[in-house]
């Protein structure tokens, strides 16, 4: 049904658009290629300061040491992923560290909810786009689209504990539909242990809003409550971490806006941690995530599905062996 009043509408043609089943779409990736989330080796730690302090040895180190002292002093870090993170098969490494306590905060963009939402759905994700483009079928799953539709519904209700937004709509819609592979939804995961996701939408850039279910009013607020979450986030991050991971333009911008509000507000970002990993170096994150933001930003190129495994073995090495114990579940 076309929200639009057609008055307004410029191509009321667009309501007329069809879909197939998400069960006939050829997906790229699937759960048999994601990651595994073994112990890190217990000499791990030595293998981090085998590394040259020099250039991304350097910013490693320094990384590993500020998210480690964040955790053991109480602060805050987040997780900001690039819809990509989850279509090279990190989602258990993701929802690992959140259930150990070391991740406190996931936004990501609406791709990133597509992709997350149909792992847990069908346990496979990412479509032929090359494919599927010349045939007018690219970005016509009914599943998808009018699943995204539900969780942007949901999450204008509030839910346990107040839980509103378009990331805490999409985890809620996965637990409450029995989704068969939510364990592997970072969303859904979010929403079972309480922490706090966010969604941050930029209209007509992704598959959903071509479906013939968007309400784009519904999800403009239900992203703008998760743009409010973000900014109570950083506003109270203090000596805390905000990790950037394979995002060049919404979530650096979200950010820097974020930091605007809480600097606005009297908070000091002085002690903060700002880190961009990437695999090449993009102008937007670089700038309002690394460089413009107060605190200590650090700047690492490489492969998220080598870079991100490295990261978390370092971390829970050295967490290790400063005695913190923060599991969640």
């Amino acid at each position: 049904m076309n929200p639009i009043d057609p008055s307004l509408d410029p191509f009321p043609e667009m309501s007329g658009v069809s879909t197939h089943p998400l069960a006939d779409r050829e997906s790229l990736v699937n759960l048999e290629q994601f990651c595994s989330v073994p112990e890190p080796p217990a000499d791990f730690g030595a293998f981090l300061d085998a590394m040259p302090d020099i250039y991304a040895g350097t910013e490693l180190k320094t990384l590993v040491e500020r998210i480690v002292r964040a955790k053991t002093t109480g602060h805050p870090v987040a997780l900001a992923l690039g819809a990509h993170v989850l279509k090279v098969g990190l989602a258990p490494l993701v929802i690992d560290l959140m259930r150990r306590g070391v991740v406190d905060h996931v936004a990501m963009n609406s791709a990133g909810a597509i992709h997350d939402f149909e792992i847990a759905v069908t346990g496979e994700t990412s479509e032929d786009v090359a494919k599927e483009l010349p045939r007018g079928r690219f970005g016509f799953a009914e599943e998808t689209g009018a699943g995204l539709a539900r969780a942007v519904a949901l999450g204008l209700e509030p839910g346990d504990g107040g839980a509103a937004g378009f990331g805490a709509g999409v985890g809620r819609m996965l637990i409450e539909e029995e989704a068969p592979h939510r364990e592997h939804s970072v969303c859904a995961e979010a929403v079972r242990l309480g922490i706090s996701t966010s969604v941050h939408a930029c209209i007509g850039a992704d598959i959903v809003h071509m479906h013939p279910d968007c309400d784009p009013a519904a999800i403009g607020l239900a992203s703008y409550l998760d743009f409010r979450r973000v900014c109570g986030f950083v506003h109270g991050m203090g000596a805390g971490v905000w990790v950037n991971v394979g995002c060049a333009v919404v979530l650096p911008e979200v950010y820097l806006k974020a930091v605007s509000v809480a600097l606005n507000l009297g908070a000091s970002l002085e002690e903060s941690t700002t880190a961009n990993l990437d695999m090449i170096r993009q102008y937007r994150a670089e700038t309002n995530v690394v460089r413009r933001p107060p605190g200590r930003g650090i700047s690492i190129i490489g492969q998220h599905e080598v870079l991100l495994p490295v990261l978390r073995a370092a971390l829970l090495a050295r967490l290790a062996e400063a005695g913190w114990e923060g599991a969640r579940a």
